[in-house]
């Protein structure tokens, strides 16, 4: 679900269009006059970019593997199953980074930060697939019925994998706002703070799934997952951006 990778890139600016506060009331890289603004519209776009990311990625590989791959050699079509992951993937970060970019030129590098967000994005979802592969694999290559012990540590541990993996994409982040910002260090763990919440809020939300009604059951589920971890990725970073004090102050 996603907007049109071109038409996001091409409203993200370069440099900040808008030039940073720096009266001595204001010494954060977003101003307290527009911090309201900022977080609301942050977290709108965080949304949007979910949805459209997700919808546009999806569809492009369903058409691709549907339509295309048929008509083309096997050599191709190997390639395409090899590789057609990491095309789909990208489209959706590149949609992804760019609505939130759209948001942050008025700050920062716009392209700097879609650059950054849409890479660290896609190494900490190969990173995490991995090693969350690695994991279930090595369990089913015990050939047994797994004790429940032994599924709780392995599901810790998949979990895990996939809290972690949020490390690429702060650090990625960081390096673009380390130029602007200073004492940020913390924001390398940001995004694995966030993958931690909504962990913790998606077990949560399977324990209510016996209460839905059977038959919408998947649907709800679904929509309610990705509504969370869409929020989620919105919202924590929108008040840490509020929270990082401009290069040069104090």
């Amino acid at each position: 679900m996603q907007a049109e990778p071109n038409q996001n890139a091409a409203n993200v600016d370069a440099t900040p269009t808008h030039a940073i506060d720096t009266s001595p009331n204001s010494d954060f890289i977003i101003p307290r006059s527009q911090r309201r603004q900022f977080f609301l519209t942050f977290t709108f776009m965080t949304l949007v970019g979910w949805v459209v990311g997700g919808i546009v990625s999806i569809a492009v590989e369903k058409g691709i593997t549907e339509q295309l791959m048929p008509k083309l050699t096997p050599g191709v079509q190997e390639i395409w199953y090899d590789w057609g992951t990491y095309a789909s993937l990208s489209i959706f970060a590149l949609i992804f980074a760019g609505d939130q970019a759209i948001v942050m030129r008025r700050y920062i590098s716009g392209w700097w930060w879609l650059f950054a967000t849409s890479f660290g994005w896609l190494v900490s979802t190969k990173v995490s697939d991995t090693w969350i592969s690695y994991i279930w694999t090595f369990a089913e290559s015990l050939n047994r019925e797994l004790s429940l012990q032994e599924t709780i540590i392995l599901g810790v541990a998949s979990t895990s994998a996939y809290i972690f993996s949020g490390i690429w994409i702060g650090f990625c982040q960081w390096l673009i706002l380390r130029r602007y910002t200073k004492k940020s260090w913390w924001w390398t763990f940001l995004n694995s703070c966030a993958f931690l919440l909504i962990s913790f809020l998606l077990w949560l939300l399977s324990l209510t799934q016996t209460s839905i009604p059977e038959v919408y059951r998947d649907q709800v589920s679904y929509l309610s997952e990705q509504g969370t971890t869409a929020l989620i990725l919105g919202i924590i970073p929108a008040i840490a951006l509020c929270r990082l004090h401009s290069r040069g102050k104090r």
